[in-house]
């Protein structure tokens, strides 16, 4: 008899004049590395396009487990601050979605994972900043880069991965103040916050980097096994 494995639902991006094959329209697209890391970490993956910010609730009590993907920058009037020039244009369909499905899944204690993006805005919807440009993580356009970070001893971050870890980055924006009741669990060799975790009932991790880039499956297997206990 097959176990039943949880669903882990996964923000996705809305693009207009995305390509494929004699098509060129407006679409809600998703690396495939992100559902596939969720399937081999054990869940049952499901897209979730950018949607009115009041169904976010019922949208986030139908799932075991959330995770918030990379993509754009997060505009800047979420944390008060006036754009930098170097700020990618606004996603705003999606911040508005997104902050919605992070404040949805804090309150349920609905397992929640932030991937890039996803974990800045976990920053921001608990009250923090972003630095609008850092250099050394985007080497070059397009391409992912690596490297290491170094765990916090004693948080759940540092029990996933106790060690010291290469991974895969590509990012100009950073955490800058922590979001209330946030602790930083992993850091750059420049000092840079890598991982930052909501201490206590809440399994809520967020990852500068992009595990579905990469072959570890640690951090996602930690989602998923909290959305199983969830489940």
């Amino acid at each position: 008899m097959s176990t039943v494995r949880p669903l882990i639902g996964v923000s996705t991006y809305l693009e207009a004049g995305a390509r494929w094959r004699d098509w060129e329209l407006e679409a809600a697209l998703l690396p495939a590395g992100y559902p596939r890391l969720v399937q081999r970490a054990g869940g049952l993956a499901a897209m979730l396009p950018p949607d009115a910010p009041e169904h976010a609730v019922a949208t986030v009590a139908r799932l075991d487990g959330l995770v918030i993907a990379g993509g754009p920058d997060v505009e800047p009037v979420h944390y008060g601050a006036t754009p930098d020039p170097r700020t990618g244009p606004p996603a705003r369909s999606r911040d508005a979605w997104e902050l919605a499905l992070i404040q949805a899944a804090l309150t349920a204690r609905v397992p929640l994972l932030g991937i890039c993006r996803g974990m800045q805005l976990l920053n921001v919807a608990l009250g923090g900043t972003l630095v609008q440009h850092i250099d050394g993580h985007a080497q070059t356009p397009g391409i992912f880069g690596h490297h290491p970070v170094k765990p916090v001893p004693g948080t759940v971050y540092g029990a996933l991965a106790p060690e010291e870890t290469s991974v895969p980055t590509y990012h100009h924006q950073a955490v800058d103040r922590l979001g209330q009741g946030l602790l930083p669990s992993a850091y750059a060799a420049d000092g840079t916050v890598e991982a930052v975790e909501l201490p206590g009932a809440h399994w809520a991790l967020g990852v500068q980097w992009h595990p579905e880039m990469g072959a570890d499956l640690r951090v996602m297997r930690g989602l998923v096994a909290a959305a199983s206990r969830v489940r």
